[in-house]
C-alpha cells in the first residue's frame, strides 16, 4: 500500500513533462468504452493533465474531471479551460449521487483503492452506467519495442505498459468483489493506436513513468542513458521521427 501511494503521488513533480509527452487515447477505444452518445455526462476520474478529457471533449461528451494532485490539476485547467475540473479522488468523488452516465479512468484505474472507490463510483453513476479503464500500451509484438522493454526495465516499462502483459495485469482490477457489488461482468479489448516520437521525446516520455520518477537521480540518469543508447542503435528510431506502435486497451463494466 505504501509503495502504491508513493508511486501514484509522484506525477505532480513532472506535470508539465507529462502534459507534453504522454499520448492521447484512440477515439475508437473511447467510443467502445462508452457507446458514445452526444451530451453523455462523463466523469474523467484521476484525470491527470487532461489527456483523456481532451479526447472526450473532441467526441462531444459533457465532461467533468476529478484529479487529486494540484500540479496535474493546474495543467489540466490550463490545457482545457472549458472543462469543469475539480480536486478530489476516486475514494472521495466531489459529485452528487447518480450525476454521471459513465466514469472513465485513463492510465489511472490501477491506482484506485477499489474497496473504497468501487462504492463511490457506484454512487455517482446513474443506473446502467459504465465504468471503464483505458491504458495506452506499447505493441511489444514489434521487435524493436520488445528490445526497448528489455533494455528499459520495469521502472520505465511496467506490467501494464505492453500488450503482452496488459491483459493479465488489468483483468483482476474489476473482478467481482465487495467494492464492485452491483456491477456486471467485465469486458476487455484493445484498439490500434500510435504516437509520433523522436528518440529524445520517447526518452522524455519514459521519464514520466512513476517508477522512474521515484528513482534516485543517478539511477534515473543511468537508466535513461541506456534507453537513449538503445534507440540510437536501432534503424527504426535513430534518425528523426517515427511512430511508436501502441494500442489503447479498455476494461469496462456496467452498473446493474
Amino acid at each position: 500500500m505504501e509503495e502504491r501511494l508513493l508511486l501514484s503521488s509522484s506525477f505532480g513533480a513532472a506535470a508539465t513533462a507529462y502534459a507534453e509527452h504522454r499520448p492521447d487515447y484512440a477515439q475508437a477505444a473511447v467510443r467502445w468504452a462508452l457507446e458514445l452518445a452526444p451530451g453523455l455526462r462523463i466523469l474523467d476520474l484521476g484525470a491527470g493533465t487532461g489527456k483523456l478529457s481532451a479526447t472526450l471533449v473532441a467526441l462531444g461528451a459533457d465532461v467533468v474531471a476529478v484529479e487529486p494532485d494540484p500540479a496535474m490539476l493546474s495543467e489540466l485547467r490550463r490545457a482545457l479551460p472549458a472543462v469543469r475540473a475539480l480536486p478530489g479522488s476516486a475514494e472521495a468523488i466531489p459529485l452528487p449521487d447518480a450525476s454521471v452516465d459513465a466514469v472513465l479512468a485513463g492510465n489511472a484505474l490501477h491506482w484506485f483503492d477499489m474497496a473504497v472507490a468501487g462504492p463511490e463510483i457506484a454512487r455517482v453513476l446513474a443506473p446502467g452506467g459504465t465504468l471503464a479503464g483505458l491504458w495506452n500500451v506499447m505493441d511489444d509484438r514489434v521487435d524493436w519495442v520488445a528490445g526497448l522493454e528489455r533494455v528499459s526495465g520495469s521502472a520505465a516499462i511496467g506490467p501494464r505498459d505492453t500488450l503482452s502483459s496488459w491483459r493479465a495485469a488489468t483483468a483482476d482490477l474489476l473482478a467481482p468483489s465487495p467494492g464492485l457489488a452491483g456491477f456486471g461482468s467485465p469486458e476487455q479489448t484493445d484498439f490500434p493506436h500510435g504516437q509520433r516520437r523522436t528518440a529524445d521525446s520517447l526518452v522524455a516520455t519514459l521519464a514520466t513513468r512513476a517508477g522512474m520518477l521515484v528513482m534516485a537521480d543517478p539511477d534515473r540518469a543511468a537508466a535513461l542513458g541506456s534507453i537513449r543508447d538503445f534507440l540510437g542503435s536501432r534503424p527504426e528510431t535513430a534518425q528523426g521521427e517515427f511512430t511508436l506502435p501502441m494500442l489503447t486497451g479498455v476494461l469496462r463494466v456496467r452498473r446493474l
